[in-house]
């Protein structure tokens, strides 16, 4: 665990170790304990790599880049493999032998022993790069980089006249100049109609991110202008998906479920370091934390305690004292919090409103000690919860009726929606199925539509900036990578799946890799904190992906599925029906003490971003906040982008 950085056809050997060890330097807070480079290697002039390690695992022998025996085979790695035990006997059956117990070996002698086959194998959150020198071959030296399936760790990367790029963060390339400090109008445009870059765009120009689930393999002599990223991992494609046996009804779902989380759970508290679980007072988290319990009594647990939502705080007490776990809460009041804003603010490696509650908690969980924490992360959107996806559902009909409705009627009738439909009574909902029934054709899906923050038909009010469209060949490689592009493809994948299975995937696909998982790995990692997604294990994923509706859905009852597979546990449906808020009060906040902060950052955009966004609009969007017209949610993910761009462009 750490961050890692490369840098590829550099004209000179010192060109490449100096820009990887700016990246270094810039990646420093993801792993603290320890760098490691490989720079200047005679048999391949122009590479440099880099890491920072974060001690999880082997804290001793754990080194940051490891070869093979043979040393033609070498890896810097990112994240956590779960079954590395279970890979090392079965690679010491086949002769291979290994110095140190650290997941990052494990690595190197899977793809000796399988090459690119390998990724199937691993079980785990991962962004790795792999070196292979191939001597024995005859053949030219590889890089490869991957990412793991549900992009909970990230990867990005630049390709200039000067050479290729890769990071664990944006702001890493930022540091070695690798990337000018310029806005991407594709990414703003994203980030203004969703709230959060899309992949596999970036916000800055020029630098894009390996998609979840992809790889790039790179002749290390030879100069390919556009980098191709190609799927490795196919949800369609699993054995769950194609398992003709698969349950059919809820309870024998819930019977296959139980011991794929029990397992997930297990194999996510291996650690050689303090180990804790993140408790919200909603159901996932309680799921893992009554897994983790029986898997280790006594086990830590954690909530950060907001005095204005006291209902979150008292449910995950409840819920510790069930499991007895050694509950702490950590208060943070709102003077607290405040004074915190901006260093949660300079932990966003990308700009997303969401993230700032994600590092209060994650700074609350290093204030305790904890090195490793299980989050019930992911939850809501594997199993189709939420009013997103209510919304989607209404939105959908919406859409099929409104494309036998001549234009010039929707025109007409188009304010008439928002008191008409459950998912419009809201202002910033009417407005959504307003975009979706005027220009259903707009985004690719409904989906998209119920999780737009500014529709599609008012980005001109605030931006000059456009959607791309895509540019996918028949292979389905990116050529020129454009976040339209990928929730094409993503979309496409949805349309082939039953209405629940859909939902989870454009969940996971979008809403969860661009900003839930995104942002936690950016704000737990400036923390020095490695957070662990159970839920989102590739077994349980692809597990739940396969069903169908009637395995996993009953009237009136969300996350059914999972409240079955741990029945008699604890009262999980009563946590579904009662869990508490997990916003923070930011109506109040910005009515109250930010409201001069967000004026004054309002009233002198940043250099970088004047240009890209219209400064009426954005003073517009906050007047209608103070009037009533619109949610918290608008000024302030304007206010998160304008202070990013501030910070770091």
């Amino acid at each position: 665990m750490g961050g890692i950085c490369g840098f590829l056809f550099a004209n000179r050997a010192a060109d490449a170790e100096s820009r990887v060890r700016a990246m270094a330097a810039a990646l420093e807070p993801r792993g603290p304990d320890e760098e490691g480079f490989l720079v200047q290697e005679p048999r391949v002039p122009g590479l440099a790599l880099g890491m920072r390690r974060l001690s999880i695992m082997d804290l001793e022998r754990g080194h940051p880049s490891i070869w093979n025996e043979s040393r033609d085979i070498a890896v810097i790695f990112d994240g956590a493999l779960y079954n590395h035990r279970e890979l090392r006997e079965r690679l010491a059956l086949s002769g291979h032998r290994f110095s140190t117990q650290s997941d990052t070996e494990i690595l190197a002698h899977a793809w000796e022993e399988w090459g690119e086959d390998c990724l199937p194998e691993l079980r785990g959150m991962f962004a790795f790069a792999l070196l292979h020198l191939r001597q024995r071959y005859s053949t030219v030296p590889v890089l490869f980089l991957a990412r793991d399936p549900l992009g909970i760790k990230p990867i990005y990367y630049a390709q200039t006249s000067e050479g290729f790029a890769f990071a664990s963060e944006v702001r890493a390339l930022l540091a070695a100049q690798v990337v000018a400090k310029s806005i991407s109008p594709d990414a703003l445009a994203s980030y203004l109609l969703f709230g959060s870059v899309a992949e596999p765009v970036t916000m800055i120009d020029g630098a894009y991110s390996l998609p979840p689930g992809h790889g790039m393999l790179l002749q290390v002599p030879e100069r390919r202008r556009v980098p191709r990223a190609r799927p490795w991992w196919d949800a369609a494609q699993n054995p769950a998906a194609r398992d003709t046996r698969k349950p059919r009804d809820l309870s024998s779902a819930a019977e296959c479920l139980r011991p794929l989380l029990d397992q997930a759970v297990r194999t996510h508290l291996i650690a050689d370091v303090p180990t804790g679980l993140l408790l919200s007072g909603g159901l996932d988290s309680a799921a893992v934390a009554v897994l983790a319990a029986r898997a280790r009594p006594g086990i830590a647990s954690l909530t950060v305690a907001y005095p204005d939502m006291p209902c979150q705080a008292a449910l995950a007490r409840q819920v510790a004292q069930r499991c007895g776990t050694q509950h702490t809460e950590v208060p943070l009041d709102t003077a607290a919090a405040l004074a915190r804003l901006d260093e949660a603010l300079a932990a966003l490696d990308q700009p997303s409103f969401k993230g700032i509650q994600a590092y209060f908690v994650s700074w609350a969980a290093r204030e305790s000690g904890l090195r490793v924490a299980l989050s019930g992360l992911g939850g809501d959107e594997l199993f189709a919860a939420g009013p997103a996806v209510r919304d989607a559902v209404h939105l959908e009909k919406l859409i099929r009726f409104s494309r036998f409705t001549p234009a010039v009627v929707r025109r007409a009738t188009a304010d008439l929606l928002p008191a008409l439909l459950p998912c419009g009574r809201a202002p910033d909902a009417g407005r959504r199925a307003v975009s979706a029934w005027l220009s259903p054709q707009a985004l690719p899906h409904p989906y998209f539509f119920a999780r737009a923050l500014f529709p599609v038909a008012e980005l001109h009010a605030l931006t000059a900036a456009r959607l791309r469209p895509s540019s996918i060949a028949p292979d389905g490689v990116t050529l020129e990578p454009t976040w339209l592009g990928w929730l094409e493809r993503v979309a496409d994948h949805a349309y082939r799946l039953d209405r629940l299975a859909a939902l989870s995937w454009l969940e996971l696909r979008c809403y969860l890799a661009n900003t839930l998982l995104r942002d936690m790995d950016s704000v737990s990692m400036s923390r020095s904190l490695e957070v662990r997604t159970p839920l989102l294990d590739t077994p349980i994923v692809e597990f739940v992906l396969s069903l169908p509706d009637s395995a996993r859905w009953r009237p009136a009852k969300q996350k059914v599925l999972l409240m079955e597979a741990l029945a008699g546990t604890l009262p999980l449906e009563s946590l579904g029906q009662r869990q508490g808020t997990s916003t923070l009060p930011w109506e109040s906040w910005l009515r109250g003490p930010l409201r001069s902060r967000v004026e004054a950052s309002f009233a002198d955009l940043a250099p970088t971003l004047a240009p890209h966004l219209h400064a009426n609009g954005v003073r517009a969007e906050w007047r209608a906040f103070l009037a009533g017209k619109t949610s918290w949610s608008r000024p302030l993910s304007l206010y998160v982008l304008n202070e990013w761009c501030r910070r770091n462009l």
